[in-house]
């Protein structure tokens, strides 16, 4: 096991010494600014695009960037099976230097309530004063426009994200769409985002797109590569928390996402903790609201489609052609580089959990699926059980029975991937029935589906 200690340094005067408060820890600087004033790793373009939309963040919110950049970092480069215990708990510290210390120190132990709910690691915190020639990382520009925005939505590239975008601009709303891409399941993006525009106006004025992320160069030595990525949400959500922060009033962060994946209970006992994602999950949305407001950033997070399934979102979408007619070209795959593997062009597998609620969501609203599946019938032939291709469709078969025979179990099994205390019981009882409905949409597209041992 290797205890890590990342470092955050601005620019060249940014030297002075930081206390190791982990013995015998690997030490990593990052630094992000290297000759001029511009932030690096795309914090410096986000800026830049929000300058020429009219928004200018708070110096608070560029914190927010840099310490989920530092995230990014640690969760993408320290390998969970060569740096841990257990092949899965790391420890790491972050040092960040930030605007007021005393502020964020004191808001240190949400942020690391935070990080161990989202990564499953064990997370320290310290923060420390910037050094006086860096107190300014955001010069107002001059002829600022003034923005035509007043909301911010996350727009993955996913089926979601093109559903609450298109409900918002149907709704005659403004928002503005953030996007992080890094990788082949962020391609989307853009095209998704032409697509809205070609009805409601021009996207670029209101989309801003970045590529926040390191490569071994980046460092002070080696590291390796983590694909489990538990901790990209971190990113995604500082990156709107930097949007919102130059908005007037309270704005809303939407953030798209189906109730049952953004529970994401545990199909069966071994996926339990980290080991299945909480990007969206009710717990940790509410402890990045507590976190903005103590923060001072008046910001306000809301899943409006947390009550609903997917098949839901696509049957009431407010725009059915535009759904009918381009859904297909978003991206829900939890990996869609895997079909290399096989030879294959990158593409959906079909068999993982997003593509089978994806699968399923189709159906339940009726719309032809006109995406293109590694495996396009699940019922063609009899799925290995003991594979990939088979595990989740029979995990999701053992869900739906289990449910049948006592339904009541649902308002229980939510409570199982994070504490839902801040809910009265009349939104627990919500969840719940999203939770059952959910299943019920998997279950009628894999009922018929053979899967068994080989």
């Amino acid at each position: 096991m290797t205890r890590h200690s990342v470092i955050a340094r601005l620019g060249p005067r940014d030297s002075a010494a930081v206390p190791q408060h982990m013995a015998g820890a690997l030490e990593t600087e990052i630094r992000f600014i290297a000759g001029d004033r511009r932030l690096g790793f795309g914090l410096g373009d986000m800026i830049t695009q929000l300058f020429a939309r009219g928004i200018v963040p708070s110096e608070c919110a560029v914190d927010v960037g840099i310490l989920a950049a530092c995230v990014t970092a640690a969760d993408t480069r320290i390998e969970r099976a060569a740096d841990s215990q257990d092949g899965w708990t790391r420890e790491i510290d972050l040092h960040i230097p930030v605007q007021d210390a005393a502020l964020w120190t004191a808001g240190a132990p949400r942020l690391e309530r935070i990080l161990r709910f989202l990564t499953g690691d064990r997370w320290r915190l310290f923060f420390r004063q910037r050094h006086a020639d860096y107190c300014t990382l955001v010069t107002r520009p001059r002829n600022l426009i003034r923005p035509t925005v007043s909301s911010v939505c996350l727009f993955s590239g996913g089926l979601d994200s093109f559903v609450g975008a298109i409900d918002l601009l149907a709704a005659e709303q403004t928002p503005l769409l953030v996007s992080h891409y890094w990788e082949l399941s962020t391609s989307s993006q853009h095209s998704c985002a032409n697509r809205i525009g070609a009805v409601y106006g021009a996207m670029h004025p209101r989309h801003v797109r970045v590529r926040v992320g390191f490569d071994s160069n980046d460092f002070s030595h080696a590291m390796g590569t983590e694909p489990t990525t538990r901790g990209r949400s971190f990113l995604f959500f500082g990156l709107a928390a930097m949007a919102a922060s130059g908005l007037e009033g309270r704005p809303v962060i939407h953030v798209p996402e189906n109730g049952l994946i953004s529970l994401n209970v545990p199909l069966d006992p071994l996926r339990v903790g980290a080991w299945s994602t909480r990007t969206t999950h009710p717990f940790y949305m509410n402890r990045w609201q507590d976190l903005l407001d103590h923060l001072g950033i008046p910001a306000q997070f809301a899943n409006p489609y947390r009550f609903k399934t997917k098949g839901e979102m696509l049957a009431e979408c407010a725009n059915p052609e535009l759904i009918r007619r381009f859904a297909h070209e978003t991206i829900s795959c939890s990996s869609i580089a895997k079909a290399r593997w096989k030879g294959l062009a990158p593409g959906h597998c079909g068999f993982c959990v997003p593509c089978l609620i994806r699968r399923a969501a189709f159906s339940a609203a009726r719309l032809a699926d006109t995406t293109a599946y590694t495996i396009a019938d699940l019922q063609a032939q009899p799925l290995n059980s003991r594979s990939p291709e088979g595990e989740h469709v029979r995990s999701f078969q053992l869900m739906a029975r289990r449910l049948r025979r006592r339904p009541y179990l649902a308002k229980l099994l939510v409570h199982k991937p994070g504490p839902l205390s801040a809910y009265d019981a009349a939104e627990i009882a919500q969840y719940g029935e999203v939770f059952r409905r959910g299943i019920e949409e998997v279950a009628a597209l894999t009922r018929r589906v053979v899967v068994q041992p080989r």
